[in-house]
């Protein structure tokens, strides 16, 4: 098979599930599409080095690229703070592009209130379906790692829910 083939075949097979990785973590169908062109840029630039079970490979790329862009968002979000302080009302307000996270959901809320790495191994398990080996690949990291972090996200996890439907309990009743 050719370079151009296995690209395309890459391509068909992955890029739905890459762009729904991303779209989850970006929050806007553009951002999302963008990820994906970065991440197909990297295959293309890289195809020699796609193993053979490529989506831990692809979601490690997307993750790099979605890391990227919330680092520009802060960026330029920073940016617009200066200017506004500075006295330039020109700025146009928009709706904060970093925040993907907007459901009411109680599971949503209690995923935002995790540290970033725990919501990340949780979503790559819950949304991605990866297994701990892929999700060692995607991270980087050994697999034993994975074991423990992932244990000690999931009892966080059980820990937020339990305390946001305490709360909400509590509201309730006043």
């Amino acid at each position: 098979m050719g370079d151009q083939e296995r690209f395309e075949r890459l391509y068909r097979d992955h890029a739905g599930t890459v762009k729904a990785y991303a779209l989850r973590r970006v929050g806007s169908v553009a951002a999302a599409d963008e990820v994906v062109s970065d991440v197909f840029l990297v295959v293309w630039r890289r195809l020699r080095a796609v193993p053979d079970d490529p989506l831990p490979w692809l979601l490690g790329v997307a993750r790099n690229a979605v890391a990227n862009r919330q680092r520009g968002v802060r960026r330029a979000t920073a940016l617009r703070a200066r200017i506004l302080e500075l006295g330039g009302s020109d700025v146009a307000d928009g709706p904060d592009p970093g925040n993907a996270l907007e459901s009411d959901a109680p599971v949503i809320r209690a995923l935002a209130r995790l540290p970033e790495r725990d919501r990340e191994l949780l979503m790559l398990v819950a949304w991605e379906g990866l297994a701990p080996a892929q999700l060692a690949r995607v991270l980087g990291i050994p697999r034993g790692t994975v074991n423990v972090r992932l244990h000690r996200a999931r009892r966080r996890l059980a820990t937020a829910l339990a305390s946001g439907q305490l709360q909400q309990l509590t509201e309730a009743t006043k």
